[in-house]
């Protein structure tokens, strides 16, 4: 199993906004955004065979199904690099 974060993930979901010190983190401006860039990695189709139920079972979650199957493909890859590391 993975290392846990040591984070207090229950009391920082009750945490409000107005509750969280920004005071070292300055906020961005027009500027920043006006020259930001957005980066999409490139996509490649390809042709895979899935078992019958794991495909339904991606559909069944609504539109976006190919899109979750690669964040989770991703995710699988980033933790095997993280593990050979």
């Amino acid at each position: 199993m993975g290392k846990a974060s040591g984070t207090d993930w229950k009391r920082l979901a009750k945490t409000g906004d107005a509750q969280i010190d920004t005071s070292d983190v300055p906020e961005l401006g027009d500027d920043f955004f006006e020259r930001a860039e957005l980066h999409v990695p490139p996509k490649q189709a390809v042709t895979m065979r899935l078992d019958a139920d794991v495909l339904s079972w991606f559909k069944e979650q609504g539109a976006g199904y190919q899109t979750r199957i690669n964040k989770l493909l991703r995710a699988y890859m980033l933790a095997q690099q993280r593990r050979r590391s």
